[in-house]
C-alpha cells in the first residue's frame, strides 16, 4: 500500500540537473546559460571551459551532472545530446551594510541564484 511514484516531469529523452544557492546575481549567471542555450554538450562544455566569468565553473558541473543522469538514470548516448534548456531564478539576497559618512548606512546586497539545465537527446538527421 505504498505510495504511487510521481510521474516524470520531463520526455523520456531528456535529463536535468539543478544547483541551488549560487553564488552569483542571477542576470549574471543568466549571461552565461544563455551562452550555452541549444549547443552539443560537447561545444557547450568548451564554451564554459574558455569562458572567463568566474560562474562558468559552477555552471560546467551542473551540465555535466546533467549528462551524467542522462547517461547512468536514463540510457541516453552522451553523444547526440543537446543542451535544450538553460534556466535561471532567484534565490534569497544577503543583506549586509556598510557605514557611510554623516552617520548613515549603505546597504550592500549579495544575491544569489539557482540554476536548472535540461539536456535532450537529438535524433540523428539521415
Amino acid at each position: 500500500m505504498g505510495q504511487s511514484a510521481n510521474p516524470r516531469r520531463l520526455t523520456d529523452d531528456s535529463a536535468m540537473a539543478k544547483a541551488r544557492m549560487l553564488r552569483a546575481s542571477p542576470q549574471k549567471l543568466n549571461l552565461v546559460a544563455q551562452s550555452i542555450r541549444g549547443k552539443s554538450v560537447e561545444r557547450a562544455l568548451n564554451e564554459l571551459e574558455f569562458s572567463r566569468k568566474r560562474i562558468a565553473k559552477d555552471v560546467k558541473k551542473v551540465l555535466e551532472s546533467a549528462i551524467a543522469n542522462a547517461e547512468n538514470n536514463h540510457d541516453l548516448d552522451i553523444d547526440a545530446l543537446v543542451v535544450d534548456q538553460a534556466f535561471v531564478g532567484k534565490n534569497l539576497v544577503m543583506k549586509r551594510y556598510k557605514p557611510r559618512a554623516r552617520g548613515r548606512m549603505g546597504k550592500i546586497l549579495k544575491p544569489f541564484a539557482e540554476i536548472t539545465i535540461v539536456v535532450r537527446e537529438q535524433e540523428e538527421a539521415a
